[in-house]
């Protein structure tokens, strides 16, 4: 198994770690070939708009895309804005290739982040979390299962081999949602 983590911008170093430590080797992808290497991507956080002229940049947006129909890709903060079918706050285009909307940075600014526990369904006790300019995700369709919550809102998010979360979980210690991600390739 390898787990591409796509290193165009963002927060990348800290998931090769997680998955290193999981005993799962991963990729930075930058490009077409490092992409269809990979078994599984991580969609990091970072900057969405950003993020976005970088992949067209790189040839690679219709590529994400069609990775994203078959193969199992996570979305974090940034990544999640990027796999959402709707995007607002404002609106922007996005990969559209899963059922939730996004609304950029609804819980603050970079001067608004925060250090929560989020607590779902997949976890036993609780899971550190650092929301950082982080968007709200609301599902738009019946075929997205809300995982986790945070003061009643959805923030971890599932539609078959994709994955979305509003938070950082690769700034802690807690590899859980790592290890999380990694059984959608067993399966």
């Amino acid at each position: 198994m390898q787990v591409g983590i796509l290193a165009l911008q963002g927060c990348v170093t800290q998931h090769v770690d997680h998955f290193t430590k999981l005993g799962c080797s991963s990729l930075l992808v930058r490009k077409s070939d490092d992409l269809w290497k990979c078994d599984a991507l991580v969609l990091p956080g970072g900057e969405s708009s950003t993020m976005l002229h970088l992949l067209q940049r790189a040839n690679l947006f219709s590529e994400v895309v069609e990775f994203c129909s078959s193969r199992p890709v996570w979305g974090i903060c940034a990544g999640a804005i990027l796999l959402a079918k709707k995007v607002s706050h404002p609106e922007q285009d996005s990969l559209e290739v899963m059922d939730i909307h996004a609304e950029r940075n609804a819980y603050g600014s970079q001067l608004d982040s925060f250090k929560a526990e989020i607590t779902g369904q997949i976890f036993n006790t609780p899971l550190p979390a650092d929301f950082i300019r982080a968007p709200k995700l609301k599902a738009l369709s019946d075929q997205v299962m809300c995982l986790a919550q945070y003061e009643g809102d959805g923030v971890l998010f599932r539609q078959g081999h994709l994955l979305a979360s509003s938070f950082h979980t690769e700034l802690t210690d807690d590899s859980r949602l790592h290890a999380y991600f990694l059984e959608f390739l067993r399966s």
